[in-house]
Formats: structure tokens, C-alpha cells, sequence
């Protein structure tokens, strides 16, 4: 969200961001809010004129009373009730106009970064760098549920009859990988220096729409029947959440956390083949990184957060790519997002498997996250990534670790959670 003020005096500058993002429907937002504004400041201004005329007139009373004018202090006691009734006008409409100005600054879209290329959806994104060498090996790569199948490790007829589509059973070897990457990943990033934290599965809609826009909340959250209460669609958010209403010494910058949590996303629409079986899910598990640092830091935390993934997805064989996304790709509350996208040597191409985002101080401004400086307080930047989120990155895995017999290499890296197996065997082909 940005600051009224900005707005207030950039006007142009705001409605080319909103151009740059294709969203040209909320261009007449920018002139509503500030009429909104100028009203909501004369408001102000007569509300404070009117309480001291008020308590002005207030101290006559009692002199005029005692000198015996009566009809004199009736008359300013009138005054001072209209001044009173003027003034409880004024503050109700003042609270509403508060309110308009806060619902509309919700979808006036933040300031992108002057990096960000131009482009209407993410068919526009710009490929940054490649990291590893892409192969296809000579042999036909099976479907990842019929790799995961091979090992006894996929059950989904019967999570379909427990929970419906979207959901799985991991069994075996499989199971035994997926939490082996989940804790190989912790470990990587507490070596990195991050804290390592287990937060809230659920949070409340102050922390929703502090952390997304409306849009995001209705195409991703699960909402508790009868209860102020969401199930997360990632960790990052109940882990900016957790700075909610606070005030941080600036000693204390940055706040740098990694997070493993359970997602729960409702992922609306169909989707083609190589997007079933544990590519696009309801429910997955997640590590997750989030910085919490001054302004001038936040550029510098971003380069390092997207680092983070390649070099843990290079670290288990899998060749990845970064992608710079485009204006119009870029959720609204979003300066910046890098996504990282790992080889599919079965596709043949690179698919999602992290995105970096630098949120400014939009995330901080909702959620009043303050930082006391030598200069005075101001609002923090936050900053998200995904370290890994299997299942999905188990499709990287296993077609880039997968023998022409059918078993799969484990790397080393991983080989300590593994009990020190350096290889699976499929059960049955």
C-alpha cells in the first residue's frame, strides 16, 4: 500500500505505474482518493477549529453566569452545542471518508522497481540466467506419478476418496525423500544464517490482508467456517505476521527467518496433463525465507534470497533458470519478483519452483510494522522466498536423478537424511 501522501503528490507518476501494470481500470482511483484526501485534511482542519472555538466559548460561560448575564451565557451555551453537534458530523464523515481512502489505497497497485520489464502476463517474463547444464538423457522419462508409482510411493485414488482431487498419500522411499529435502533445506538456510521458525497454520483476515491483496485471498485462501480465521497459502505470511503492530530497533535489523510449514491453496481452473499428479495441489509443505530489513538493505536481501534457491536446487543436480517477472505479472503489493525455475528433462523445459519477491514497505505500512531509527520511525521492507516446496519439486528431482533401470540417485548432500542411501530402487516397472 502506499503513502497517501506519495499519491498526493505524484499523481502522474502513480497513474503510469498503474498503466505499466495494465490495470487501467483503476486509473480514475488515483484523482477519488485525492478528492477523498483533500476532503478528509479539511475535515481536520474544522474539526480543530471548531474544538477550539468550542473550549473557548466553554470558559466564557462560567464568567458571564457569575456577573449575572444569564440570557448572555444561554446564548453562548447554544453556540457551543452546535459547535458539539457540528463536530460529531464531522468525525462521523470523517470516519467514513477514512474508510473509502483505506479500501481504495488497498488496490492502488505499489510502485514497481525500474528494473521490471514492461509486459502484459507472464508470457512476457525475462529469462536472467541459467545455472547448470539442461540434459535429456537417451532414455524415455516416464511421467512423474509413474516414477513415483514404480516405488510404491503415490497414492492417489485414495486421498481422491479421503479428500477429494488435489490431494495425495506419499508412501515409502518417496515419503522418505520429500521430508529428507524439507530438512536438508532447513539445515541449508540455518547454515545461511536465518532463524529457523514453525509458525501459525492459520491467521487472521487483519494478517490476510495485510499480506496480499483481495484478489490473491480469494483465488488462494481457505477460509474456517464461523471463524475469523484463515488456513495459510504459505508460511511467509504468518511469519510477516508475526510482526504485526510493533515497533523494531533499528540495532536490531535484520530479521531474517526460515520457516517450514504445511500450504493449503485453493488453485481454481483446470489444468493439462504435466500439471496433474502432484504438480498443482491443495495441499503441500513448504520452506520458506523472509527478510525483515531497513529500506536502503532491501535490494541487497533480494539478490541474496533468489540466490538462496539456485545454489540449494544446484546442490541436488537440478540445473535451474531465474526469471525477471514483467509489470504485469507482478501481484500489486510486489516492487520486484524473481521466479526460479527448474529443468524438466522430460518436458524438455524450465518450470516454477520458487518465486522472489521484494514487497517494499507495502506489507509493513498494512501491518504497521515500524522501525525506531536515529532519525526517527519509518516504516521496514519485507522481503519472501521459496527455499523448496515439495511434492512439486520432486518432479525436478526425480527426472533429473532418474537411472535408465528406473532408480534414482540420491546426492550427496541429502545422503545424511537418507540414513546414507545413495540410491533407490523402484518396486516394480
Amino acid at each position: 500500500m502506499l503513502d497517501i501522501r506519495f499519491v498526493r503528490e505524484n499523481p502522474d507518476a502513480v497513474k503510469e505505474n498503474i498503466r505499466k501494470k495494465f490495470q487501467d481500470n483503476k486509473l480514475e482511483l488515483v484523482d477519488q482518493v485525492i478528492g477523498l484526501d483533500k476532503e478528509n485534511r479539511n475535515i481536520k482542519q474544522e474539526v480543530e477549529a471548531l474544538r477550539a472555538n468550542k473550549n473557548k466559548l466553554s470558559k466564557q460561560i462560567g464568567a458571564l453566569m457569575g456577573q449575572g448575564k444569564k440570557e448572555e451565557a444561554e446564548e453562548i451555551k447554544r453556540q457551543v452545542a452546535e459547535s458539539g453537534a457540528r463536530i460529531d458530523e464531522l468525525t462521523a464523515r470523517e470516519k467514513e471518508v477514512e474508510e473509502e481512502i483505506r479500501k481504495i489505497m488497498m488496490v492502488i497497485p505499489n510502485m514497481i522497481d525500474p528494473e521490471v520489464p514492461i509486459g502484459k502476463d507472464d508470457s512476457q517474463n525475462v529469462e536472467v540466467e541459467r545455472f547448470g547444464e539442461p540434459k535429456v538423457p537417451d532414455f524415455e522419462i516416464p511421467y512423474h506419478a509413474e516414477i513415483m508409482e514404480s516405488f510404491d510411493g503415490l497414492d492417489l485414488d485414495s486421498a481422491r476418496k479421503v479428500a477429494g482431487n488435489g490431494f495425495y498419500y506419499l508412501m515409502g522411499d518417496i515419503a522418505r525423500i520429500h521430508s529428507a529435502v524439507i530438512s536438508y533445506a532447513r539445515d541449508f538456510m540455518i547454515n545461511r544464517g536465518f532463524t529457523y521458525c514453525v509458525p501459525p497454520f492459520m491467521i487472521r483476515s487483519d494478517v490476510v490482508t495485510g499480506v496480499m491483496s483481495f484478489a490473491e485471498m480469494d483465488s488462494m485462501m481457505y477460509k474456517i467456517e464461523g471463524e475469523d480465521l484463515y488456513l495459510i497459502g504459505t508460511s511467509e505470511h504468518s511469519m510477516i505476521g508475526k510482526f504485526i503492530d510493533t515497533i523494531l530497533p533499528e540495532e536490531t535489523l535484520p530479521r531474517t527467518l526460515t520457516s517450514y510449514s504445511p500450504c493449503f491453496r485453493k488453485e481454481k481452473g483446470a489444468h493439462g496433463i504435466e500439471e496433474r499428479g502432484v504438480y498443482r495441489i491443495h495441499q503441500f509443505e513448504k520452506q520458506e525465507m523472509i527478510v525483515v530489513c531497513k529500506p536502503e538493505d532491501s535490494r541487497m536481501w533480494f539478490d541474496k534470497l533468489w540466490q538462496n534457491t539456485v545454489d540449494l536446487f544446484r546442490s541436488l543436480d537440478i540445473p535451474v533458470r531465474t526469471l525477471e517477472c514483467c509489470s504485469g505479472d507482478l501481484a500489486d503489493l510486489k516492487v520486484r519478483s524473481i521466479d526460479v525455475e527448474a529443468w524438466s528433462p522430460r518436458q524438455k523445459k524450465y518450470f516454477e519452483v520458487g518465486s522472489c519477491s521484494n514487497l517494499g514497505d507495502a506489507q509493513a505500512r498494512r501491518l504497521k510494522i515500524r522501525v525506531n531509527g536515529e532519525h526517527g520511525k519509518y516504516f521496514a521492507h519485507t522481503l519472501n522466498n521459496t527455499v523448496v516446496a515439495p511434492p512439486r519439486m520432486l518432479i525436478a528431482f526425480l527426472e533429473n536423478n532418474l537411472n535408465e533401470d528406473g532408480s534414482v540417485n540420491i546426492p550427496k548432500v541429502l545422503q545424511p537424511y537418507m540414513g546414507g542411501t545413495e540410491k533407490i530402487i523402484p518396486k516394480n516397472r
